[in-house]
């Protein structure tokens, strides 16, 4: 039997849905029939979602959708899957995705933890992303961060063989949490060749957290792991 995933006890993020605006609502009504997924009706068949076989890249926590609206117009071969609990960034997401007729995209509006456990079948991804999550920065906060231990452990078997993860945050602390977490994970192996920080990807669009962060004089640190 195999095991069971972590116990969802500790929320990496705090809901603040007053501040979906109405066109960000009424888009929510009427295109997530169409772009989104349920997670209450189980396992994702992503070759049935999309209509065929490509390569799946999973996105969790797309904030407003920038990279993922990004990667997705520049890949129309490759499908994706983005995973974000705020509805207001889902709201901007969907009417972009629309406008351009994008069918290779589709959103899941739950938490992420919850969404590995049920829904995405192992060895079912090719790629996943963590673009700039919640820092927490207050110590006592530490704990809410989502890259821990058993979240990498969830993670890992969704992953084919070969898969990459790629992460990135400008908060110091939390990048150094990230590299200790991951390089101390068995089933992954750091790209990097001292082990260390990867250069930024190329292809790893900017974000508004990034910029902020920028702003602020944060450094930014980049990861990327392949699985064993």
């Amino acid at each position: 039997m195999p095991a069971a995933g972590p116990q969802r006890t500790i929320r990496s993020f705090v809901l603040r849905q007053g501040r979906i605006t109405r066109g960000q609502r009424t888009a929510f009504a009427r295109l997530m029939p169409h772009y989104g997924l349920d997670p209450a009706h189980g396992a994702f068949d992503f070759t049935s979602t999309f209509g065929r076989e490509a390569r799946r890249t999973l996105e969790i926590g797309f904030g407003n959708g920038e990279a993922l609206l990004t990667l997705a117009r520049a890949h129309p071969e490759e499908d994706f899957l983005g995973i974000e609990v705020h509805r207001p960034g889902i709201g901007r997401l969907l009417p972009a995705l629309d406008a351009e007729q994008l069918t290779n995209v589709r959103v899941v509006c739950a938490d992420a933890v919850e969404v590995l456990q049920r829904c995405v079948p192992d060895a079912s991804l090719d790629a996943a992303l963590l673009f700039f999550p919640d820092p927490w920065p207050k110590k006592r906060h530490h704990k809410r961060r989502l890259v821990q231990a058993e979240f990498i452990a969830l993670l890992a078997p969704k992953l084919k063989s070969g898969g990459r993860l790629q992460l990135a945050t400008d908060w110091p602390d939390y990048a150094a949490q990230m590299l200790a977490v991951l390089n101390s994970a068995p089933a992954f192996s750091n790209c990097a060749a001292d082990a260390g920080y990867a250069p930024r990807p190329a292809q790893r669009p900017p974000t508004k957290f990034e910029r902020r962060g920028v702003a602020l004089g944060h450094p930014v640190r980049d990861l990327e792991f392949v699985r064993r």
